[in-house]
């Protein structure tokens, strides 16, 4: 039997990946309900928490546009060997208005729909384009739902947007606290994975969310 190198707490005192059992140990014993599990690689522990970075999948995803049109007559920013359900999402924030927002699109089957939307909630504000990143988020599984899907993939640049629907960073806050509440409560109708992308890096499909989170926030 291989010896396992890494170690995946999916529910424990401090969810995460640990190189020893030690260490993984310590979050689950005597924690009710724990959720762990050993690994050899460390792709396999981040595939069973649910995060995978999009860096490693540029080889196998063509991530410049070769998939089929959108409705308006445009080539879609990301490339046929693209999941099935996928979306990209960012989110901004106007510093001289006190909006934020977010910009992206969902991508089912080769059909597109484009994601936007602010708000000006001075407690959500106060989390900058942070509110805007998990709104983001949020209107992309609303908008999956919508369309039918089961399973989605959403490619994002802001870490939060992952590791607060996996319970891996506490919600102290309304911004988070909101958003972690909506995850919950679907997950019985989505399965949803998450890609991280470094963000202005010139992943075409950040970069379109990115331009539509601004505009939506008002910035040229």
């Amino acid at each position: 039997m291989a010896k396992k190198n890494f170690y995946a707490v999916k529910v424990g005192k401090t969810p995460g990946i640990y190189t020893t059992w030690e260490e993984a140990k310590a979050q689950v014993s005597g924690f009710p309900g724990a959720v762990y599990k050993g690994f050899v690689t460390v792709d396999e522990a981040k595939a069973y928490m649910g995060e995978t970075d999009a860096e490693e999948q540029l080889s196998i995803f063509d991530l410049m546009g070769q998939g089929a049109e959108t409705d308006n007559g445009e080539k879609p920013t990301c490339g046929a060997n693209m999941p099935e359900a996928y979306a990209f999402t960012d989110g901004s924030y106007n510093i001289a208005t006190g909006v934020y927002g977010y910009g992206g699109f969902v991508v089912v089957n080769g059909q597109e729909r484009v994601l936007q939307g602010s708000g000006d909630d001075p407690e959500l504000a106060s989390g900058r384009n942070t509110a805007g990143e998990v709104m983001g988020a949020m209107a992309a599984i609303r908008e999956a739902i919508d369309m039918g899907v089961t399973q989605l993939t959403i490619y994002y640049d802001y870490e939060g947007v992952a590791r607060w629907a996996m319970h891996q960073w506490k919600t102290n806050k309304p911004v988070s606290i909101q958003y972690v509440a909506y995850v919950d409560s679907v997950r019985d109708q989505i399965k949803v994975d998450f890609v991280h992308v470094k963000g202005h890096t010139g992943i075409p499909g950040n970069e379109r969310a990115d331009r539509l989170a601004k505009e939506a926030v008002g910035i040229e």
